[in-house]
């Protein structure tokens, strides 16, 4: 795919922040443009990780090799959403495709319901945020009922190994879960060979 090159460039910028040990405000100020600009074309995602199932893809991109970050496609078919969790790291969610609801909430004491926050709807180009050092916990759900919708998430560790939590939003209670990857191969960044004999 011709626009693989923007994936690259936004890998190799976040890799120069890990690279200078961003702390987690650098990432989420810095990180965050360098997303704004990667979803702001939809010309870049192979077709193997825009595919939705039967429920919620999570695809991964890219790890990088010491576990600091790693990029996902989230692919949520027609009404879709996740349970309610955690991310016990920062997170920056980019729309590409689509339409996306997060429902924040917290977190309430002896078994009472959890508290609604807020919501936010996520438009193409738009960037959000996570943080374990403010709201982190919620439920993202697809705009749309009739198609798919494409956000793509960069998370500050191997958020496929990460221990979290889903939440009961009826009693605040916890579950521990480790939510894997949807893939078992990741695109190809390296092979630069049409650009090279071009150049």
């Amino acid at each position: 795919m011709a626009g693989i090159k923007r994936l690259r460039d936004f890998i190799q910028g976040m890799t120069r922040l890990a690279d200078q040990g961003a702390e987690e405000g650098r990432w989420l100020h810095e990180g965050r443009d360098l997303l704004a600009s990667l979803v702001a074309q939809d010309d870049w995602l192979p077709e193997a990780f825009a595919q939705a199932g039967p429920s919620y893809r999570q695809y991964l991109l890219h790890c990088d090799p010491l576990e600091r970050f790693s990029v996902v496609s989230f692919v949520w078919g027609p009404g879709q959403r996740t349970p309610v969790h955690d991310h016990l790291v920062w997170g920056l969610i980019g729309m590409l495709r689509g339409s996306e609801i997060a429902t924040n909430y917290a977190v309430q004491p002896d078994g009472q319901p959890m508290a609604v926050l807020d919501k936010a709807t996520l438009s193409p180009g738009m960037v959000e945020h996570v943080t374990p050092n403010g709201q982190d916990i919620h439920v993202v759900e697809n705009a749309y009922a009739d198609r798919a919708s494409i956000s793509i998430h960069v998370y500050g560790g191997n958020i496929g190994a990460v221990s979290r939590h889903v939440f009961n939003p009826g009693t605040s209670g916890a579950k521990r879960f480790i939510s894997g990857y949807s893939n078992t191969v990741v695109p190809n960044l390296w092979d630069r060979s049409d650009e090279m004999k071009a150049a």
